[in-house]
């Protein structure tokens, strides 16, 4: 038994000794694949590809993971069309409100002001926007809302690239909020 362990001992000795590495080499590397590859710039010639490029553009009707795309172009008609088939995924509640606050302030009060009354900084310089405020605006549905958020109308720009699906409905929501004081004032008065 003696022998056992003094021998184990030396050989764990040796192995101890024998694994230091020269650390300007490499280690070994098991089934490396494609980690020494050298990959192509995206700008550069490919000689692999059919119009010579690195950089190739998506397949036709590709779309991003994630992303539904509205089904309704630009102008007024569709808007109409939107406000029958689109219906807001979300329940009012306290943080989607507040969600719609925060974008709407973010997105929105800059021309429509933070009250929605159409008061914003551009508005000191340039056409002032209608009130979200007024009958016309109350009167719209929240599909015709979110699709003039997304797509835009006359002088207001589309701002569905830069606002999310989730937050143009919040900012909706959001909006209906705001209106609802508004709505009720006007019952109450004779």
């Amino acid at each position: 038994m003696k022998r056992f362990l003094i021998g184990t001992s030396v050989l764990a000795a040796a192995l101890q000794m024998g694994c230091e590495r020269d650390v300007s080499q490499p280690n070994l590397e098991y089934a490396p694949d494609m980690y020494g590859s050298v990959p192509y710039d995206s700008y550069a010639p490919n000689p692999n590809t059919r119009d010579g490029k690195t950089l190739m553009a998506p397949a036709p009707g590709s779309i991003p993971r994630g992303y539904s795309p509205l089904r309704y172009g630009p102008g007024p008609e569709e808007a109409t069309r939107a406000a029958t088939d689109l219906k807001n995924p979300f329940e009012a509640s306290e943080p989607v409100l507040e969600r719609g606050k925060v974008a709407f302030n973010r997105y929105c009060s800059h021309c429509h002001g933070s009250g929605g009354l159409g008061d914003g900084l551009v508005a000191a310089r340039f056409p002032r926007p209608p009130s979200l405020l007024a009958d016309h605006a109350q009167g719209l549905a929240d599909g015709q809302l979110f699709h003039i958020i997304t797509q835009g109308q006359g002088l207001m720009p589309a701002h569905g690239s830069q606002v999310a699906p989730e937050d143009r409905w919040k900012i909706v929501h959001y909006l209906r909020s705001l209106q609802s004081p508004a709505r009720t004032a006007r019952k109450d008065t004779p």
